[in-house]
C-alpha cells in the first residue's frame, strides 16, 4: 500500500520554509548493533532508586514505562539532533522507507471528501492481481466501514497494512456499478522506489532522481543508468534536490560508480576506534569518464551530501543549486530489549578534502529554524548573502577551494524562482483540490488521454483558462478562497504543475517528470552547463 503524498511517481512541492527540516532524523549509516550492556553505575543505581520509589510510594497509579520512555527522549534531546528514540510501536514504519519495501495491499490512494479513493493499483500487487480499479471508493475495510467518518491516512494505514500472507477483505464501490463488490486481498511485499524516474531530458544527456538512499538505491540507480546508456547517454545529471539521505553505504557505492579507482570517497571519526572508517574507490566504476553534474538544495542532506561532496572534492562533477542542509553526523541503530530502537550518533563523517559539513547545533532552536533564517536572510536568491570561515577553507584534488562548516556550496548558484512559488497553488496542494481536480480530469478523459499517447500530450496539450476556472471551484469546495491575482501572476507555474499531475495518472513517473521539470530552474540551468565541464577538469574554475 502507498499514498498519494508518498509514492515513487510524486514531488514535493517547493514549500521553501519547511523542506529539509526532518532530514537529519534518518538513518545515515549502514552499520548496525545491538544495545551494550553496561555495568552497575551511580547514575544507573539513582535511576533505578527513582523508578523504584514512583512505583511504591507516588500517591497516584503510574505508567512508568512512560516516564522511562520520556526520560530517554529528554537525555537525547541533550546531545545532538539526530540521536533518537523510536518506540516499538513506530520502529516499522520508520525504517520501511529504507528497507525499500513494506508489506500491504499495494494501492496508491487519496483521501477525496472522507471517502477512501484508489488512484492506482500498483503494478504486479496483489490489488492489480484481484482486479481493483483507479477510481475504486473503498468504504469498508473488514466488518468496518470507513465512509463518510473522517478517515485519516495513518487509520488506512492501521487497516491495510500488515504482514505478508495475511488477509484483509474490502468493500469498494465502483463507477457505473450500483452495488458494492466485495475482494479479499492476500497482502504482500510492496517495493518502495528511492530512483524516482530516468529519462532523456536533451540530446546525449540523462537525467536521474534519487529521491532517498535505502536499501536498493544502487542496483535502483544501475538500472536506470543502463537504461539511458541503450538510449546514447553520454552525459549524465544526478538530482539529489530535496534528497534527506539514508544509508550511507549505499552513497559510497554510487560514489565508486564515477571515481577512478583508489580516490577517497568518505572517511568518519567517533570516540570508539570501532566507528572510525575509510571508503575508497574501487575499479568497479561503470562511469568514470562521462561529463556529471550533480543538482542539490537546502533539502539534501546526510547520504545526498556524501556523495555530492565526494565528487566536488575529486572534482569530478560540477555540484549545481543552492547550499545543501548541513548533515555530517553519522547514527547507527541499536536494537533495545523492549523492541524500540535507539539510533545514536556515532561518528561525524568527512569529505575527501577533510571538510565537516556539520552546520552547528549548540543552540538546537537556531538549527531547527537554520532554513528559515537562510529564506529570510536572502540565501535562496543570492550568494553573496553567504558567508564563509576562512578556517574552515579546504582544497579539492584540483586544487580548488570549497568550505566546510554548514552544507555543501554549489560550484554554480541557481537563485529560487519566485514566479514559480505559489501560495495560492501550495494552498491548493495542502487541500487536495489539485490532486482531486486532475484525477478527475485523468479519470473522465482516461481513454483519449492513452489514444493521444504522452508524446502527442507532451507536445500538444494545454491547460485552458476553463480548466484553471474548475480547479479554482474545486478549491472553493475543499475550502480554499479563489486568488485571481496569484493565478494570474504564477498561470505558468499552474498549468505546469496540472499537466504533469494530469499525465502522472496516466503515465506514471515516465509522464510527470518531464513535464514538472520544466519547472525545475536547477535542472534547466544545469543543462546548459555542460560546457563549464571542460573548465571543471583543467581547474580553471
Amino acid at each position: 500500500m502507498s499514498e498519494s503524498e508518498n509514492t515513487k511517481n510524486q514531488i514535493a512541492l517547493p514549500l521553501v520554509l519547511a523542506i529539509g527540516l526532518a532530514a537529519g532524523v534518518l538513518i545515515g549509516a549502514s552499520f548496525k548493533g545491538d544495545a551494550l550492556p553496561v555495568s552497575g553505575s551511580d547514575e544507573l543505581d539513582k535511576f533505578r532508586e527513582v523508578i523504584g520509589l514512583i512505583r511504591s510510594e507516588y500517591v497516584d497509579p503510574t505508567q512508568t514505562d512512560s516516564l522511562v520512555e520520556d526520560a530517554i527522549q529528554h537525555m537525547l534531546g541533550k546531545l545532538d539532533p539526530h540521536s533518537v528514540y523510536i518506540a516499538a510501536s513506530e520502529r516499522q514504519e520508520a525504517n520501511e522507507d529504507l528497507r525499500g519495501n513494506f508489506e500491504g495491499i499495494g494501492i496508491e490512494f487519496n483521501i477525496f471528501h472522507d471517502t477512501l479513493v484508489v488512484v492506482t493499483a500498483l503494478s504486479g500487487g496483489p490489488s492489480e492481481s484481484v482486479g481493483i480499479q483507479s477510481g475504486d471508493k473503498i468504504i469498508k475495510v473488514g466488518e468496518k466501514s470507513i465512509a463518510g467518518v473522517g478517515i485519516t491516512n495513518t487509520d488506512v494505514f492501521k487497516l491495510l497494512k500488515g504482514p505478508k500472507g495475511t488477509e484483509v477483505k474490502i468493500e469498494i464501490l465502483r463507477k457505473n456499478q450500483h452495488s458494492p463488490i466485495t475482494f479479499n486481498i492476500i497482502r504482500d511485499k510492496i517495493p518502495q522506489y528511492s530512483v524516482d524516474v530516468s529519462y532523456m531530458v536533451a540530446p546525449e544527456i540523462g537525467y536521474i532522481k534519487i529521491s532517498r538512499f535505502s536499501q536498493t538505491t544502487y542496483q535502483e540507480f544501475q538500472q536506470g543508468l543502463a537504461k539511458l546508456r541503450d538510449k546514447g547517454m553520454k552525459k549524465l545529471i544526478i538530482d539529489l534536490q530535496g534528497n534527506p539521505g539514508g544509508y550511507m553505504n549505499q552513497a559510497i557505492d554510487l560514489a565508486d560508480e564515477f571515481l577512478p579507482e583508489g580516490s577517497r570517497i568518505v572517511y568518519t571519526k567517533g570516540q570508539d576506534k570501532r566507528n572510525n572508517a575509510n571508503a575508497m574507490s574501487t575499479n568497479k566504476g561503470t562511469f568514470e569518464r562521462g561529463d556529471l553534474i550533480v543538482l542539490v538544495n537546502e533539502g539534501s542532506a546526510s547520504a545526498a551530501e556524501i556523495l555530492a561532496g565526494a565528487l566536488q572534492d575529486n572534482d569530478r562533477a560540477l555540484v549545481v543549486g543552492r547550499r545543501s542542509f548541513g548533515k555530517g553526523l553519522v547514527q547507527s541503530p541499536f536494537d533495545l530489549n523492549d523492541g524500540s530502537e535507539l539510533r545514536l550518533t556515532i561518528s561525524r563523517y568527512y569529505t575527501p578534502s577533510g571538510r565537516s559539513i556539520q552546520k552547528p547545533y549548540v543552540d538546537k532552536g537556531e538549527y531547527a529554524r537554520d532554513l528559515a533564517y537562510r529564506y529570510r536572510h536572502g540565501e535562496f536568491f543570492t550568494s553573496d548573502s553567504i558567508r564563509f570561515n576562512d578556517s574552515l577553507k579546504y582544497k579539492t584534488t584540483g586544487g580548488r577551494t570549497v568550505y566546510g562548516g554548514g552544507g555543501i556550496m554549489p560550484d554554480y548558484f541557481v537563485p529560487l524562482d519566485t514566479t514559480l512559488d505559489s501560495h495560492y497553488l501550495n494552498q491548493l496542494y495542502n487541500s487536495n483540490a489539485i490532486q482531486e481536480y486532475t484525477f478527475k480530469y485523468a479519470d473522465k478523459h482516461q481513454a483519449a488521454l492513452k489514444a493521444q499517447g504522452w508524446e502527442s500530450f507532451y507536445r500538444e496539450f494545454d491547460v485552458t483558462d476553463a480548466m484553471l476556472e474548475d480547479l479554482g471551484a474545486a478549491g472553493v469546495r475543499n475550502g480554499v478562497k479563489l486568488n485571481p491575482v496569484d493565478l494570474k501572476s504564477n498561470r505558468r507555474a499552474f498549468q505546469a504543475h496540472v499537466k504533469a499531475q494530469i499525465a502522472r495518472k496516466i503515465w506514471g513517473g515516465e509522464g510527470f517528470y518531464p513535464i514538472y521539470n520544466e519547472t525545475n530552474e536547477i535542472l534547466q540551468q544545469a543543462i546548459r552547463l555542460f560546457d563549464r565541464i571542460p573548465d571543471l577538469n583543467r581547474n580553471k574554475m
